[in-house]
Parts: C-alpha cells; sequence; structure tokens
C-alpha cells in the first residue's frame, strides 16, 4: 500500500466507508470527503458511516458516492438516491468477494483491474477454534457471514460463534451478535483474538479473557478493513497466528 498520498489525483467521488477510502488512496486518488472514522485527517469530513451530513455531500456533487450495506444505513442511501446522486453499494461478507467488487469499483471509475495479481484466498485446514469479541457491555462477536470470520477461515482459525445462534440473546444481529460470556467458556476455545478495534480493550479486559484462554491481540482493520489491504492483511494475520498453528 501506498505510504504517502500527497501526489494523488482527486476524483469526484464521497466515501462513507473506510474500507473504501483507504483502498482510493491506495489506488492514487483522493476522494472528495470521507467519514471522520476512515482515518484520514487531510481529507474533507462529512459526519460519520452511521450518521453522514446529507447536505454537505450532496453540495459536494459528486459523480459516485460509495456505501457498505454492513457500514452504512438503508435509509442514509435512501436519501442519497432521492438527492439524485448515484450510489454505488457492495455487501463484502468474505474474502472471496473483495476483488470481484474492487473490480467492480474500478470498472465504475473507468479504471482497469486493480486485482489481477492477487493471490486466490484459500482456506486452511482448522487448528483451533477462536473466540473473536468484538464490544463489551453487552459481549459482542462476528457471526459466520462476516468477512473477519472468512478471513480467519483462510488462517485455519475457526470462529466458535460461526454456524450456531445458540447462545445469542435478541440484541445484535446474526452477523454480530449479543453472547452470554459463560458461553464463551462453555464453547472452549482454543485462543482468544482481540482485535484493537471496534472496542479499546483494557488490561483488565484482558486478564478477564485470559481465564477462559490464551488471549492474542491483533489489529482490527486487519481483521475487519477489506480492500486494498487483503492481501497484506491475510500475511500479517498469518505471521501473529502461525505460532499457533504450529503449536509454539
Amino acid at each position: 500500500m501506498r505510504e504517502h498520498f500527497g501526489a494523488n489525483r482527486v476524483v469526484s467521488v464521497v466515501s462513507l466507508v473506510p474500507s473504501f477510502t483507504e483502498t482510493l488512496r491506495a489506488w492514487g486518488l483522493d476522494p472528495l470527503a470521507c467519514t471522520r472514522y476512515c482515518e484520514q485527517p487531510d481529507l474533507r469530513e462529512v459526519g460519520g458511516t452511521k450518521n453522514p451530513d446529507i447536505d454537505r455531500i450532496a453540495a459536494l456533487e459528486p459523480r459516485l458516492v460509495l456505501l457498505d450495506k454492513e457500514e452504512n444505513r438503508r435509509e442514509d442511501a435512501a436519501e442519497l438516491v432521492d438527492r439524485g446522486l448515484n450510489v454505488f453499494v457492495t455487501d463484502i461478507r468474505s474474502v472471496w468477494e473483495v476483488a470481484p467488487e474492487l473490480d467492480r469499483l474500478a470498472e465504475a471509475l473507468g479504471l482497469r483491474s486493480r486485482t489481477s495479481d492477487w493471490p486466490t484466498p484459500v482456506s486452511q485446514p482448522i487448528t483451533h477454534r477462536a473466540f473473536v469479541p468484538i464490544w463489551r457491555r453487552p459481549w459482542m462477536t462476528i457471526g459466520a457471514a462476516t468477512y473477519g470470520s472468512s478471513l480467519l477461515e483462510v488462517l485455519g482459525i475457526g470462529n466458535i460463534f460461526a454456524g450456531s445462534a445458540s447462545g445469542a440473546h435478541e440484541g445484535g444481529s446474526g452477523e454480530y451478535p449479543e453472547i452470554d460470556f459463560e458461553e464463551v467458556a462453555l464453547r472452549r476455545p482454543d485462543v482468544i483474538l482481540v482485535p484493537s478495534e471496534p472496542y479499546d480493550f483494557q488490561q483488565a479486559h484482558l486478564g478477564e479473557l485470559s481465564e477462559v484462554a490464551p488471549v492474542v491481540q491483533i489489529d482490527g482493520r486487519d481483521l475487519f478493513w477489506w480492500g486494498s489491504r487483503t492481501p497484506a492483511a491475510i500475511e500479517r494475520l498469518g505471521r501473529v497466528l502461525n505460532p499457533l498453528r504450529r503449536g509454539d
């Protein structure tokens, strides 16, 4: 990925998805604006992923607004369309969907494929089962139909809350269910993978989790941000998790 974006070309696009913003900049393109969660302080901001400033976006008159079904709200997409704006929407739930969707975006922007040299992800045999907490009070985790769960599958790490809804509360969603923490111990994970986002787990929380299984801290962006970072993210997380597979 590019480390410096100063010479990027500005395109008539507003990105409401951090993964898209990062990907555009890696392609040498700067969107007109992005969200505060995109971690690009030198770009104009137009609110958050769940509460974008529709008036400011419309005033920019972008050729395209980028959204994702998981990141953004349906009502915001509908209002953007009502304002006469063109929206580009993805629904990425696995690593295998990333390259086709990025190629679709490249085509919409009049670009050639940016993923033609990407290796095809191949799932490794499952050697360990993991619990991945993403929130506390209430406890939440990732379900099967999520990009993060599929990335772990590629690395040979099974998700203890994939393929079963038992133990989940009515809150949350099928993709990101609320759970009883007692259920985690009952499912006997081999490891607890604690991402750096979206929740800022502190040392006291890590101690609480370590009573159930060994804790490994990982980069939340590598686990959850799909896009240009995907191939390198798989490699980076693989290096972190390979000691588990070897039994070190």
